[in-house]
C-alpha cells in the first residue's frame, strides 16, 4: 500500500504566528493519525520557525506511527536525532532566507561530507532519508553515501501545473517517473513529496516504485475548511484510487 505521511510543520507556524500553545502541532500528529495517516513528518529548522524542540519531545511520546524527523546536515540536528532515535530521518537542504524548502539537497558535491554525517545516524537505527532533485547524479550519489530512501522533490511539478506551464508540467512528470524507476533500480526506497494537492497527487501516486508521499502545506490549509481528519481522508483516498 502507498503510505502517506502527514507533515505538521505549518501548525506550528499558526501558533507561532502569536505565540501560545494553540494550536498544538501534537494535536494535529494525533488526529492524522487517527484519520489514518501512515507516519508524521516534521522538520525541526536551525530558526525554529514553525517546529520547536519540545514539539519533538511530544512527538515522539504521543505517536504510535513512525516520526519522520527532517532536518538540515548540522551537529546540533544530528546530536538532536541521536538523542531521540526517531524511525526515520530526511536530510533537508535549508536556508535561512527561503520561506519553506526549495529544492533538493546537493549530494553529489557533498558526498564525503553527508556520508560520515549519515553513518551514525544508520547506526542508531534511523532510516536515512535524502531529498533530492529527480537527477541521476543525485540519486546515484545519495545510494553511494548509504541513504535507504530517497525523497524525490515534486514542487516544481506541482509549479507548473499551478501556472497553467502544462508542457513543462507533463516533461517534469515525466522526470520524476523515471527516476522514480531508476532509483527503485538501484535498491532505494522511493518517497516523494513537496507542493502535492488534490489535484496533482494522483499521477504520483500512481508510480509504483513510490511508496509513500509526504504531504503537509495543502492538508493544513484544507483542514481551514474541511477539518483536518477529512482532508487527510480525502487525500488517501485520493492516492489509493491512483494505485488502484
Amino acid at each position: 500500500m502507498l503510505r502517506l505521511g502527514v507533515n505538521i510543520d505549518h501548525v506550528a507556524t499558526v501558533r507561532n504566528a502569536r505565540g501560545g500553545a494553540y494550536p498544538d502541532p501534537v494535536r494535529a500528529a494525533t488526529v492524522a493519525q487517527a484519520a489514518g495517516a501512515d507516519g508524521i513528518t516534521a522538520h525541526l529548522r536551525e530558526d525554529r520557525r514553525h517546529i520547536l524542540d519540545d514539539d519533538i519531545d511530544g512527538l515522539m511520546d504521543a505517536l504510535s506511527i513512525p516520526l519522520n524527523f527532517e532536518m538540515a546536515a548540522t551537529d546540533e540536528m544530528q546530536a538532536i536525532a541521536l538523542r531521540h532515535k526517531p524511525h526515520a530521518v530526511c536530510i533537508v537542504p535549508e536556508k535561512r532566507e527561503e520561506r519553506t524548502t526549495e529544492g533538493g539537497l546537493e549530494v553529489a558535491r557533498e558526498e564525503n561530507k553527508l556520508a560520515h554525517f549519515i553513518a551514525p545516524l544508520r547506526d542508531a537505527g534511523c532510516r536515512v532519508s535524502i531529498f533530492i532533485a529527480a537527477d541521476p547524479a543525485q540519486i546515484e550519489a545519495a545510494n553511494r553515501i548509504g541513504a535507504q530512501v530517497i525523497e524525490l522533490h515534486t514542487g516544481a511539478y506541482c509549479d507548473f501545473h499551478a501556472e497553467g506551464r502544462f508542457e513543462e508540467r507533463d516533461e517534469e512528470l515525466e522526470r520524476l517517473r523515471e527516476m522514480s524507476a531508476f532509483a527503485h533500480s538501484l535498491g532505494l526506497e522511493v518517497h516523494a513529496g513537496h507542493g502535492l494537492t488534490y489535484d496533482t497527487v494522483k499521477p504520483i501516486a500512481a508510480f509504483p516504485e513510490v511508496v509513500e508521499l509526504n504531504i503537509g502545506h495543502f492538508l493544513i490549509g484544507e483542514a481551514i475548511f474541511a477539518g483536518l481528519d477529512p482532508a487527510i481522508r480525502e487525500m488517501r483516498r485520493m492516492m489509493d484510487e491512483a494505485r488502484a
